[in-house]
């Protein structure tokens, strides 16, 4: 038997080298208009992310979910598709990347607190200013950072809290936050006030019941805040932001299914789009500058 399998070993290595080479994955080619170096997708070459061809929701198109009403700056006029908002231009850089066309993004209304609960999705990603954090990645997959996040207080300008200069100066306030957000976490963890805070379920409930006098001040992001304060409450002033808490800057992520087979592939769109200047520039053209904005020590 020894002989036989010697006489029948160079077959069988033939046989193996030429099956191997028939399954073997290819890469696909570069699609029109993809970046350059992206090797038609925003993937590494022989990664699976090929152009267009995802293992998507739904075949051929690319499901993404954000919450009802879409806020402005993110958002304009409660419309995600319209391309318009920093979130919005975000979403369809990313798809283009991925290799889909505007015409192939299907949104879908996701609740905020149900992008990250656990169990399993009905979009391909999300997006929808939700922090990257250990806790929520133990129920959902993120992709890299696309947005750098501080947290900012807004009071009316008649408020005696509208001239605080430390977290300290806002113990002693009302404040509200939206819940299951890192702006609630910010009043909790950082000012710590001496009053419960108001929570709720949407930021438009913060604003009215700021606008109302219900609270001395909310917590929200920084863009937020610009947007509330030029917008929707001119009677309110940005008191000022916090600086991240730790080494690591706070970050917005897209959020994704557990697991999903997705979740590189974004990432790799997401990180081309930073290392190749898209995100700065369309943050410049949606988002505020931050600048002049006191920092609350």
């Amino acid at each position: 038997m020894r002989l036989t399998a010697r006489s029948l070993l160079p077959a069988v290595l033939a046989l193996t080298v030429a099956a191997a080479t028939g399954c073997a994955p290819q890469d696909d080619p570069p699609a029109a208009g993809t970046p350059a170096g992206t090797s038609g997708s925003a993937s590494a070459s022989g990664s699976g992310c090929a152009a267009g061809g995802l293992a998507t929701e739904t075949k051929g198109k690319l499901t993404v979910g954000t919450d009802k009403p879409a806020y402005a700056p993110w958002f304009q006029d409660d419309d995600p598709a319209s391309g318009k908002g920093f979130e919005s231009a975000v979403a369809y850089a990313v798809a283009k990347a991925l290799g889909y066309g505007a015409d192939q993004v299907v949104w879908k209304t996701v609740p905020f607190n149900n992008s990250f609960a656990p169990g399993a999705k009905s979009f391909d990603f999300d997006i929808n200013q939700v922090s990257i954090s250990d806790e929520r990645e133990r129920a959902v997959d993120f992709s890299s950072g696309y947005y750098d996040v501080r947290q900012a207080v807004v009071a009316l300008k008649s408020s005696p809290f509208a001239g605080a200069k430390n977290a300290a100066a806002l113990k002693g306030a009302k404040l509200g936050a939206q819940v299951g957000t890192t702006s609630l976490d910010t009043v909790d963890e950082v000012i710590r006030p001496s009053r419960q805070p108001a929570v709720f379920q949407k930021n438009d409930f913060a604003k009215s019941a700021l606008r109302n006098g219900q609270v001395d001040a909310i917590v929200v992001d920084l863009p937020t805040a610009f947007y509330i304060t030029s917008a929707e409450v001119p009677d309110a002033k940005v008191v000022g932001q916090f600086a991240g808490s730790s080494g690591d800057a706070e970050q917005f992520g897209l959020v994704l299914d557990k697991g999903s087979a997705l979740t590189s592939c974004v990432t790799r769109a997401v990180d081309t789009l930073r290392a190749d200047g898209t995100l700065a520039a369309l943050e410049k053209r949606w988002l505020s500058d931050a600048v002049d904005v006191p920092v609350l020590k």
